[in-house]
């Protein structure tokens, strides 16, 4: 949006972000998150062999093989990848 405002009024990225009312910084940011590719394809392997293992038992798991990861992204990832148990 700022891009578009700012190539066809020819002004500078500060005078855009003022016109939107949003901060530059908005405009600069960039996430910091990686790509979790690896660790969504490691949990998908054990939960196809442990069926019953719920996100708690995942991430117990992935803490012994090493991964520093914590509960709450598991649980973000768990939902995210439709793996909840079922009854």
């Amino acid at each position: 949006m700022v891009d578009e405002v700012q190539a066809s009024w020819k002004v500078s990225v500060r005078r855009a972000c003022s016109v939107l009312r949003i901060d530059r910084s908005l405009y600069t940011y960039k996430p910091r998150r990686g790509d979790q590719a690896a660790l969504r394809k490691r949990m998908q392997e054990i939960a196809e062999t442990r069926i019953r293992y719920g996100y708690r038992r995942i991430h117990v798991l992935l803490r012994r093989e090493g991964w520093k990861v914590n509960a709450k992204r598991i649980y973000r990832l768990y939902k995210e990848m439709g793996l909840q148990l079922r009854n």
